[in-house]
C-alpha cells in the first residue's frame, strides 16, 4: 500500500501548526498573568533568602565553629557534635520534653478547632455567630507576651485563681510551680489563643458541603450528631488530614515565645525544651555547632513524622501527595 505524500504533508503542517498555538497559548498566558507572577516574586525571594539560604549555615553542625574562623574556615569534627548531644544526660531530657508537650499539644489541641467550627456552623443567629467568632478569634492577634501575662496573673499565688480556691479551701495552690499543673496551664493556654483562628479553615472547609445532604438526612430522621458524624466530618475529612500532617511537621517545634513566658526554674525539669535550650546554650552559651546540630536533628525528625503520616493518610486516600 503506498503512503500519500500529499496527506503526510498536510499531517506535519498540521502537528507543526498545533505546536505553534501551544507555544503561542504559553506565552499568551505568561503575559496574560504578568501581574500575578509580580505579586508572586516577593514570596519567592522571602522564602529564598529568609528559607532556604540559611540552610547553608547547618554546616556547622558538623564543625567547631568559631566566630574568628567563620563558617567555612572552622574545624571539621563530624558526628562529635551529635555523639556529644545524645550522651548528656539534659539533652535527653530535653528532647523528651520537646516531645511529650508537642505530641500532648497535638493530641489534645487537634481537635478543639474542629469542635468549635462544627459548633459555630450549628449557630442559626448571625449576630450570635458573630459576636463568638470575633471573641474566639481575638487571642491569636495578641503575642505570647501579653498571653503569658494573663496567665500568670491569674494563675499565681495571689491571683484571681488562688483568691477563689483559698476561700473555698482555706489555701491556695501553686499551679504555676507544680509540674503537672504547669502543663495543663500550657496546654489550656495554647488552645486558648490559637483554636479560634484554626478554627477558620475548616469553616471554610465547611461552606463546599451540600445543604442538600443536610435536608435529605434530616428527612430520613438522623439527627444532629448523626447529621455531623455521617456527613459533616466525612465532608472536611481531607481538610483534617493535611492539617494534622502539617500539624506533625510541627511536632519537635514547641513555641520559644510560650515556654520562655511561662516557665520557671522549679518546672524547668518539664518546662526546658529544645527552643529555650538553643536559646541558653547557643545564644547565651556561645555553643552554635552544639545547637546547630540539635536543630537538624530537630527538623529531621519533624521530617520523617510528615512522611510517615502522609503514608497513613494515602491508605486512606486522603494523603497530601
Amino acid at each position: 500500500m503506498k503512503a500519500n505524500p500529499a496527506k503526510n504533508v498536510r499531517l506535519g503542517e498540521r502537528t507543526a501548526s498545533s505546536g505553534g498555538e501551544r507555544r503561542f497559548w504559553h506565552t499568551q498566558r505568561f503575559k496574560t498573568n504578568r501581574p500575578l507572577w509580580l505579586m508572586f516574586l516577593p514570596v519567592v525571594a522571602f522564602y529564598l533568602v529568609f528559607k532556604y539560604a540559611p540552610m547553608a549555615g547547618l554546616v556547622i553542625a558538623f564543625k567547631n565553629y568559631t566566630f574568628y574562623e567563620g563558617v567555612w574556615g572552622s574545624q571539621w569534627v563530624g558526628f562529635d557534635n551529635f555523639q556529644m548531644l545524645f550522651t548528656q544526660a539534659q539533652s535527653l531530657q530535653i528532647i523528651r520534653n520537646t516531645l511529650l508537650l508537642s505530641v500532648l499539644s497535638v493530641v489534645i489541641g487537634f481537635p478543639f478547632p474542629i469542635m468549635l467550627a462544627i459548633m459555630l456552623n450549628e449557630v442559626r443567629r448571625k449576630w450570635f455567630q458573630k459576636t463568638v467568632q470575633t471573641l474566639v478569634y481575638l487571642p491569636h492577634f495578641f503575642s505570647w507576651v501579653i498571653v503569658g501575662g494573663l496567665v500568670v496573673t491569674i494563675f499565681a499565688q495571689s491571683g484571681l485563681v488562688n483568691a477563689m480556691l483559698e476561700r473555698l479551701t482555706g489555701q491556695p495552690f501553686a499551679f504555676l510551680f507544680n509540674e503537672g499543673s504547669w502543663v495543663a496551664i500550657f496546654l489550656g493556654s495554647g488552645i486558648w489563643k490559637d483554636a479560634g483562628f484554626s478554627a477558620i479553615i475548616y469553616l471554610a472547609a465547611l461552606t463546599s458541603i451540600d445543604p442538600s445532604l443536610y435536608e435529605a438526612a434530616s428527612m430520613d430522621g438522623a439527627g444532629k450528631w448523626k447529621q455531623i458524624r455521617h456527613i459533616t466530618l466525612p465532608g472536611i475529612a481531607p481538610t483534617i488530614v493535611i492539617m494534622l500532617i502539617l500539624a506533625m511537621g510541627r511536632v519537635m517545634e514547641v513555641g520559644f515565645d510560650q515556654v520562655y513566658v511561662l516557665q520557671n526554674s522549679i518546672v524547668s525539669g518539664i518546662s526546658e525544651v529544645i527552643s529555650t535550650y538553643i536559646y541558653a546554650i547557643g545564644l547565651q552559651g556561645g555553643q552554635f555547632s552544639l545547637t546547630a546540630a540539635l536543630g537538624l536533628f530537630e527538623s529531621l525528625v519533624a521530617f520523617v513524622l510528615v512522611l510517615l503520616t502522609n503514608a497513613v493518610a494515602r491508605r486512606f486516600g486522603k494523603g497530601l501527595w
